[in-house]
């Protein structure tokens, strides 16, 4: 079975499609193979794999590490949510822009985003399941997040009134993130770009 790029966004942001064997029985899918990500140019290397469930309207980010640099693979692994990713990379031609996506079960659809986006998602059925691979161990002391509405970037979530946790409700905005130190850990290099 083969993944593919279907689509780059971003310079960086890839949604990846993968082939599946599908019958009366139900379907089979593989989901990462170290190969044919090399051969995309994707990360071959996770070492974490994280599962959350959550009700409609939940919003969750924009969330990122930079010690060590986590990436992510997102998808969608029951119901339906809006995945997106922020480029936050100083000296990004993209800086600021983001990319959304509704990807359901069904699509079987992933998202990756590289270390320098902040990454979040929304529920938009009764109740989802999202799954991602990442590539950094998670370290509480080098991670925060973007305000999800920061009007300087604009996304167009799906829902009006999201539940959000605390920390995302106060999170910062994107000026507010470029202008710490810490913000220098997410320069641009156009050698992480995939196109």
């Amino acid at each position: 079975m083969q993944a593919t790029i279907e689509s780059v966004h971003l310079g960086a942001v890839a949604v990846i499609k993968q082939e599946s064997f599908q019958d009366a029985r139900g379907f089979f899918t593989e989901v990462f193979r170290e190969d044919q990500f090399k051969e995309l140019g994707l990360p071959s290397h996770f070492v974490q794999d994280n599962h959350s469930g959550s009700v409609k309207g939940v919003t969750r980010g924009l969330h990122f590490q930079w010690e060590p640099p986590m990436a992510k693979m997102m998808r969608v692994t029951k119901g339906e949510a809006f995945l997106v990713a922020v480029d936050i990379r100083k000296g990004s031609p993209t800086l600021g822009q983001w990319y959304g996506r509704i990807i359901s079960d069904n699509s079987r659809l992933q998202i990756y985003a590289p270390a320098g986006f902040a990454r979040g998602f929304s529920v938009i059925s009764e109740y989802a399941e999202i799954q991602y691979k990442v590539t950094g161990l998670y370290n509480g002391g080098a991670e925060s997040g973007i305000l999800w509405n920061d009007p300087e970037i604009g996304i167009e979530w799906p829902v009006e009134n999201p539940i959000l946790s605390d920390k995302d409700a106060r999170a910062q905005t994107l000026r507010e993130w470029l202008n710490s130190p810490d913000s220098d850990n997410f320069i641009y290099d156009p050698k992480q770009d995939l196109v």
